[in-house]
């Protein structure tokens, strides 16, 4: 192949990335094809773990949760999916364990066993899932890197300032779920969206958000401190975050800017 169709080929692949809001780094290399199975029109990954990770996520949380994991899986599986560049370098059965358990640090049963009272419930469920997997027989085989990438996509997920220069497979989770509260990008169509929320109803989105972050500064405020700033987000939580304000007064503590946006004089 001549040199120079070779760079414009490389270029054109890297664009497509950069499109996508996924920075092109690292290479699984080839992969054996997974199976797969059709949820709201999207195609996703079908293996034991996957499916035993949504069964593990809905028996930690509540519908309103339950759903937004759902509507986060499905977008971040529709933003791969429609990009070949970034489907060559993201792990599928990674991003959806990843996506699956992103929340495990909002159960909010009596003696979890998943939340503590002195970490970010990013951490929380990052440590969760690792957990998890290792006690399943097919994850007891996945080698500690991809162990590692899950529990750092989900560490991170909100802290996109961070996750964006992480591993593909880390910002693409990170990007899915934000998709959930800001609309459609990435490659994801309107109609596709609507088809996701049309099976996963997000009437309830904000509400949960409100009741799930209450919960958090009541039970371990000394992690309310914390700061996960999304310009994207921000803008579509700021007329919910006025509202929280009062609630937070109650409590005494600011919870994380992703809710209430920067600090108030």
């Amino acid at each position: 192949m001549p040199k120079t169709l070779t760079r414009i080929l490389i270029a054109v692949s890297f664009l497509v990335g950069i499109a996508a809001g996924i920075p092109l780094s690292g290479s699984h290399g080839p992969r054996q094809p997974l199976p797969r199975r059709t949820i709201a029109g999207v195609s996703v990954v079908d293996t034991p773990l996957v499916r035993a990770a949504q069964q593990y996520m809905r028996d930690h949380s509540n519908q309103p949760v339950y759903k937004h994991i759902m509507r986060s899986w499905l977008f971040g599986t529709l933003m791969v999916n429609n990009n070949a560049t970034l489907a060559a370098l993201v792990d599928p059965e990674v991003q959806a364990v990843s996506l699956l358990l992103h929340d495990l640090g909002f159960d909010q049963s009596p003696d979890s066993p998943i939340t503590s009272t002195d970490r970010r419930f990013e951490v929380d469920g990052a440590i969760a899932a690792r957990h998890f997997i290792r006690d399943h027989r097919d994850g007891r085989r996945w080698e500690e890197r991809r162990v590692q990438l899950v529990w750092d996509a989900i560490a991170l997920h909100t802290e996109q300032s961070y996750a964006r220069y992480k591993e593909p497979d880390v910002a693409a989770v990170s990007t899915g779920i934000f998709m959930d509260f800001a609309g459609p990008s990435n490659g994801v169509t309107p109609s596709q969206y609507n088809t996701v929320v049309a099976e996963f109803p997000n009437s309830d989105l904000r509400q949960s958000v409100q009741d799930v972050f209450t919960w958090i500064c009541s039970t371990k405020p000394i992690v309310t401190y914390g700061v996960s700033h999304s310009q994207q987000s921000n803008t579509f939580l700021q007329p919910f975050g006025e509202r929280f304000v009062a609630n937070y007064s109650a409590v005494g503590h600011r919870t994380i800017d992703f809710v209430l946006g920067p600090p108030q004089a």
